[in-house]
């Protein structure tokens, strides 16, 4: 088992404080024993997986969803970082598009997900002797729109960065003094997120999505949502890429990609990529991470 991390002075943040915190979590996992961890790869789960590895060793399993609703890539960044660190990484196969509750994509969809990912991570747990399901839901998620966190609760699913009052900013920080590659990824979400509520979502449709960012990410774009509205795409680009997204050139080649997907209407989305823009219709001031 690898030696705990050595915090250094950094502007912005309290080391004594960020200390105490990861403390605080590697005691909270190591009190629980033996673990599995809802793993997806982002930032918030990698970091926990990796504490989890650090406090419970060969205890401690992360577990990725194999569903077509996780891109391609975000799968192979996950079993990237498991091998980096060390620890115990295995796929669970999801059935949620059998389930017509979420295929229909109303507001619900994310508690259909989580709830049939846990479930199926419950069986596992009671097959192999696994005290605990965690996930890395972190303190500022609490506020969002997030219906798999209420999955989470019926299904008794442990948030333990959420218990070490840690913040998304104190997860990348503590990541990046730890040496982890996710410290700075981009925020992530299922490729069911792009399409709008009311919108019923099946697999085809996900895999033009996927084939869609594919490309869009082959242009050297980091930080974006390719958004499905039936005939038109919608492509949301991180303000600070937009400048070279609005170029004619990049214009030709998006035409170009989603054209060849099916696409009659392709339109660059001029506010910019932001969290949650779908919820936007659901007329609150709530936001999903998509």
């Amino acid at each position: 088992m690898a030696a705990l991390v050595t915090l250094q002075p950094s502007a912005g943040f309290d080391p004594e404080q960020l200390a105490a915190k990861q403390e605080a979590l590697f005691a909270q996992l190591r009190s629980l024993r033996r673990v599995i961890v809802a793993y997806s790869g982002g930032t918030d789960s990698a970091y926990l997986a990796w504490a989890a590895h650090q406090a419970l060793g060969e205890d401690a399993v992360a577990i990725t969803a194999d569903s077509a609703s996780i891109p391609a890539s975000h799968k192979r960044d996950a079993e990237e970082f498991a091998l980096e660190c060390g620890f115990r990484h295995e796929y669970m196969q999801t059935y949620e598009f059998d389930n017509p509750e979420y295929v229909k994509n109303d507001k619900s969809r994310c508690f259909h997900c989580k709830d049939e990912l846990f479930t199926r991570l419950e069986s596992y747990a009671a097959e192999r002797g696994y005290e605990h399901i965690i996930y890395g839901v972190n303190k500022d998620d609490l506020g969002d729109y997030r219906p798999g966190q209420h999955a989470a609760k019926l299904h008794r699913v442990r948030s333990p960065l959420v218990d070490a009052d840690l913040t998304k900013a104190e997860i990348r920080e503590l990541s990046r003094r730890a040496g982890l590659s996710t410290w700075n990824r981009p925020a992530a979400a299922c490729l069911s997120s792009r399409v709008p509520y009311g919108t019923p979502v099946d697999v085809q449709t996900i895999r033009t999505i996927e084939q869609g960012e594919e490309a869009v990410r082959a242009l050297g774009f980091k930080q974006f949502r390719v958004r499905f509205h039936g005939e038109l795409v919608r492509l949301e680009i991180a303000k600070d890429e937009l400048p070279r997204a609005l170029t004619t050139e990049c214009a030709q080649k998006f035409t170009s990609i989603f054209k060849q997907l099916g696409f009659l209407y392709v339109t660059l989305d001029l506010e910019g990529y932001r969290q949650g823009s779908l919820n936007e219709a659901l007329g609150n001031n709530k936001r999903a991470s998509a």
